[in-house]
């Protein structure tokens, strides 16, 4: 599934070959300082806002912040002045998209949820139909 590439990486293979991103292991050393300093040589600003659009519910969640921070912040500016317009928006868009990116990962987790139990829930109905067709069979 995955191959490592001696320096404490994976690289999925499951990815297609254009997209092949290391997959880090989480190990951690003890020492506080050093996992921050490890965490932060990960992070990659342009790899992540370009993915941005892959990730679950944020494009959805900064659609409805920027829109509503923006109606929000040009009624504000009209009626309070620039500066009290601007935190207005810029308070709205980090609510709103907030708030919608909880709920829809509460969404996403609750349909999970139930497809695990429906996959849990599979071999216990072919178990049960087993068992009427044999009894049914068996009985005449």
């Amino acid at each position: 599934m995955s191959s490592d590439s001696g320096d404490g990486t994976q690289v999925a293979s499951s990815q297609p070959s254009g997209s092949r991103r290391p997959v880090h292991r989480a190990e951690s050393t003890g020492n506080f300082w050093q996992d921050a300093r490890e965490a932060f040589k990960r992070i990659s600003i342009v790899d992540d806002f370009q993915r941005l659009g892959e990730m679950p519910c944020a494009r959805n969640s900064l659609m409805s912040g920027i829109a509503s921070g923006v109606g929000v912040g040009v009624i504000r500016i009209m009626s309070a002045g620039f500066l009290v317009g601007s935190h207005w928006a810029v308070g709205t868009f980090m609510i709103i998209s907030l708030g919608t990116w909880t709920v829809c990962q509460r969404n996403i987790e609750a349909e999970r949820r139930k497809l695990q139990k429906v996959v849990e829930e599979m071999p216990k109905r072919f178990i049960k139909q087993k068992d009427k067709t044999i009894g049914e069979s068996g009985g005449s």
